[in-house]
């Protein structure tokens, strides 16, 4: 009789951060939510949100699809916006990447997949003067909305548009929780925990440029990663900047693959 491999927590560890088509889905599942009216399985998923950053409106991979038909698709839907274009070579057909580049495509750079094994509750100190909170109400989602558009290379004259946005978001795909922290009175940093697919992603982690370097921002990635703990979630995963990436390797999270972007 064969003996099966008996499973260390090590090597379930790695099985589970190393499992991408639950965390491929989540990161669809959120980016859709940026207004979309395509489903989380669909082989061409195109998302606009409208706002004046190429990371807010995309096409998410293409599967059994024609790239032509595709490129033509994301054109009609996303003209007028600056838009990017998603590829993984396990969520899109592997010859994607090349067909693009033959038709003119720019590769402007790539992000990488990060995830990590929840075993319980990170203890990260909170800076001084600082409380977190989920943005619950209307005016909570306005200050989470006023934090992240100029990290982004947005404006403060992007507020209203992307608090109309935030306020749009209707949960279709997923469970999304966000969360501001406050100086006092003052909102210098957000984050949003998106819940789909059986594990939880971290999103739109963004400081204020003169709060930076304070701790805040891993405290409050801290605070995501202890309510994905609350909500019996196993694994989180995310995309992360070459600054957020050192945040997060201390927090336990491994590269586990990553996507390269694409401009048409």
């Amino acid at each position: 009789m064969e003996r099966r491999p008996r499973m260390t927590s090590s090597s379930l560890d790695t099985e589970l951060i190393n499992d991408l088509p639950p965390q491929l889905a989540n990161n669809r599942a959120y980016w859709l939510g940026w207004g979309s009216d395509d489903d989380v399985l669909s082989d061409l998923p195109i998302y606009r949100s409208g706002l004046p950053q190429g990371m807010l409106n995309g096409v998410l991979r293409a599967r059994d699809v024609n790239i032509d038909t595709a490129i033509q698709r994301a054109r009609a839907a996303l003209d007028g916006t600056s838009w990017l274009w998603w590829y993984n070579p396990a969520d899109s057909d592997p010859g994607v990447a090349d067909e693009l580049l033959e038709r003119g495509a720019v590769e402007v750079g790539t992000v990488p997949i990060m995830a990590a094994r929840l075993r319980g509750k990170p203890v990260v100190p909170l800076p001084q003067g600082v409380r977190i909170e989920q943005a619950r109400t209307a005016s909570a989602l306005k200050a989470f909305a006023s934090i992240y558009p100029v990290p982004n290379g947005m404006t403060t004259a992007d507020v209203d548009a992307t608090t109309a946005v935030e306020l749009a978001r209707n949960g279709r795909h997923e469970l999304q929780l966000r969360y501001v922290a406050w100086l006092g009175d003052v909102p210098v940093s957000c984050g949003a925990l998106s819940i789909s697919n059986g594990v939880a992603g971290i999103y739109n982690m963004a400081t204020v440029a003169e709060y930076e370097r304070r701790g805040i921002a891993a405290a409050l990635a801290a605070e995501l990663l202890a309510e994905a703990h609350e909500q019996g979630i196993p694994v989180v995963t995310l995309t992360a900047s070459p600054r957020g990436a050192r945040i997060y390797q201390r927090l336990g999270f491994q590269n586990v693959s990553e996507y390269r972007l694409f401009k048409l």
